[in-house]
């Protein structure tokens, strides 16, 4: 799947498809709109990727302290600016790749 197909999934369907990683839900639910549906999904995943979508969510709500908790936990670089949508794609195209 591409990350066309996968945008164009949000705009089509009324949920994410349920053999998707917990990750890629959450991240669909985050393109939807509903960022409370995505945070759900992504605090109840204890992975290392669990936590970038979570630190991801966090900075796109606009809580930096959090997000930065979030980023250290996944071992990933604290964003404090940056384009939330470019990281969007990113996380999004590094799991398309792995959990497809």
């Amino acid at each position: 799947m591409t990350i066309g197909q996968f945008i164009d999934s949000t705009l089509n369907r009324e949920s994410p498809q349920p053999e998707w990683s917990a990750c890629l839900q959450s991240l669909w639910w985050s393109k939807k709109g509903d960022w409370v549906e995505a945070h759900n999904i992504a605090q109840n995943v204890s992975s290392l990727s669990g936590s970038w979508v979570h630190a991801y969510l966090h900075r796109l709500e606009g809580d930096l302290g959090n997000a930065a908790y979030w980023y250290k936990r996944a071992g990933k670089p604290v964003l404090s600016t940056g384009d939330l949508e470019e990281e969007w794609s990113a996380i999004t195209l590094e799991f398309l790749k792995t959990d497809l």
